[in-house]
């Protein structure tokens, strides 16, 4: 009687350990970590141009093209900003897509596979990184990138800027953008405002485990020209210092005029901006705020260099 009770005991538990393994093949896979803002990618229709702002005026350090079509590349440390020929120099938009870092890119893929987002295939790079991209809802082109062990920032000791901070571009359902990067990505809220103080222009929301952030810029007339779009789909890199800031463009050759100019934003904090040839706006801000912000409190850590 002894051993049935010990061979059905026995049996119990090994029922109950396969059930456990079945049960976590066929659960819905965790989100991997997404962690900073890789890069951001540009068309341009003056590549000389491009290289007197980012290689002499903002001094970052250039680095070999890698991706299809890349012409330029400069890095803010171990972020960077890409350009490729502008394939339609009439069009009214010169972002070509954002990248965002996971530490699995394969879990991510099959995360968002299986929460029905339509991913293509990972493909990899010289650089030995990993990446996929997907459509948002509205359809703006994002990157998920896993990048190789042990990367290092090159040297660029007259650089303006050692970090990008966060990136922004037209929505015009943020509803569904919340769907994708809040519910599906975990994207997490950090800051919102407007011109007026009762209005919302822009939401912040923080990647999440990192503290860059993505920028909605809402309430865009449906036809906008490469101008407004220009302000509207922009980068951002952080300085600790504005004045300090300023007075490294100024070294470089760069002087104040028209909308090139420091200025304390809505959110307290101080920002300048600069504009590539074809009106893309590179905004330096400052990692802190000097003042509080209009609208809305900050609800996560500032971004640090």
């Amino acid at each position: 009687m002894r051993k049935f009770i010990f061979f059905a005991a026995v049996t119990v538990l090994q029922i109950s350990a396969l059930a456990q393994t079945v049960f976590a093949q066929t659960k819905p896979a965790a989100r991997p970590r997404i962690t900073a803002i890789d890069h951001v990618a540009f068309y341009t229709t003056d590549a000389d141009g491009v290289k007197k702002l980012y290689g002499e005026i903002l001094g970052l350090a250039s680095a070999d093209p890698l991706e299809p079509g890349e012409t330029l590349r400069y890095m803010a440390g171990v972020q960077w900003v890409g350009y490729s020929a502008a394939p339609d120099p009439k069009a009214t938009d010169r972002m070509d897509h954002v990248a965002f870092t996971t530490d699995n890119i394969v879990a991510l893929r099959r995360y968002l596979v299986e929460k029905g987002i339509k991913a293509a295939e990972i493909a990899g790079r010289s650089d030995h990184s990993l990446s996929f991209m997907v459509n948002d809802p509205e359809g703006h082109h994002i990157e998920f990138v896993e990048r190789s062990k042990g990367e290092t920032a090159p040297a660029a000791p007259s650089a303006v800027s050692r970090r990008m901070i966060h990136t922004g571009f037209v929505v015009r359902h943020p509803d569904l953008e919340d769907h994708f990067y809040r519910e599906i990505l975990g994207f997490r809220p950090y800051w919102h405002g407007g011109m007026k103080d009762n209005e919302t222009d822009w939401i912040s929301l923080q990647v999440p485990e990192g503290t860059d952030w993505l920028e909605y810029m809402l309430n865009q007339p449906e036809q906008i020209d490469l101008r407004r779009t220009g302000v509207m789909n922009h980068i951002s890199l952080g300085v600790v210092d504005m004045k300090q800031a300023q007075a490294i463009l100024e070294s470089h050759g760069w002087k104040e005029h028209d909308g090139e100019h420091s200025q304390l934003g809505r959110d307290g904090k101080w920002q300048l901006n600069v504009f590539d040839p074809d009106f893309s706006r590179i905004e330096l801000m400052e990692f802190k705020p000097a003042e509080k912000p209009c609208c809305s409190d900050f609800t996560g850590p500032h971004p640090t260099e």
